[in-house]
């Protein structure tokens, strides 16, 4: 049993199985990183499909390093910048980037394999974050997540406090890799359109 399902009520054979699979972060983390060269190796874009999903895409490049610039990861409640409209955004950020590639791709099973992937393993990642944040911040995790929706967000009002910080986003948290990550393979991508 992982440290993230310790606390949940024990099952046993395939349940087990599933649980622990959906809640595993290495592998959440790794297909899903994986994902996007597979898009783009088997992709055939048109102008149009790669225009509207290289946008996507770098809006969520750039949500991940706006969020990014402002956690400290188990230490501070973050609540403000991007954390005042949704508890996850670089959750938000990963989907915005999935759904760029599955377009910029121009392939329909993508939009399939993505829709999968996404079910599978969000919801327990969003579930075991909140049940992290609960356990470590209490009432302040409360009164926050209250009023703030998980991944999508009920507008785009971004209330004031906190401060962006380059260090924390690049070095602390290591948002360079995504980024250079996400503009390798959109070029690659682009350089398939003839």
């Amino acid at each position: 049993m992982s440290r993230r399902t310790a606390d949940l009520p024990p099952l046993k054979g395939l349940p087990h199985l599933f649980r622990e699979m959906r809640y595993n972060e290495f592998f959440r983390q790794g297909l899903g990183l994986l994902l996007i060269p597979l898009y783009a190796l088997l992709a055939n874009p048109t102008s149009i499909s790669f225009a509207i999903g290289c946008a996507i895409a770098l809006i969520g490049m750039l949500v991940r390093l706006y969020a990014s610039g402002f956690i400290m990861k188990n230490k501070q409640l973050a609540t403000n910048g991007p954390y005042s409209i949704v508890r996850h955004p670089l959750y938000t950020g990963n989907l915005l980037l999935m759904i760029g590639f599955t377009f910029a791709c121009g392939q329909w099973w993508a939009l399939l394999v993505s829709a999968a992937f996404w079910w599978f393993y969000y919801p327990s990642a969003i579930e075991y974050e909140d049940r992290k944040l609960h356990a470590i911040f209490g009432d302040a995790w409360e009164a926050w997540s209250g009023t703030v929706p998980a991944v999508i967000p009920r507008g785009l009002r971004v209330k004031d406090g906190g401060h962006w910080s380059f260090e924390t986003s690049w070095k602390q948290n290591y948002e360079a890799v995504i980024v250079v990550y996400t503009i390798f393979w959109l070029v690659y991508l682009a350089r398939l359109i003839a």
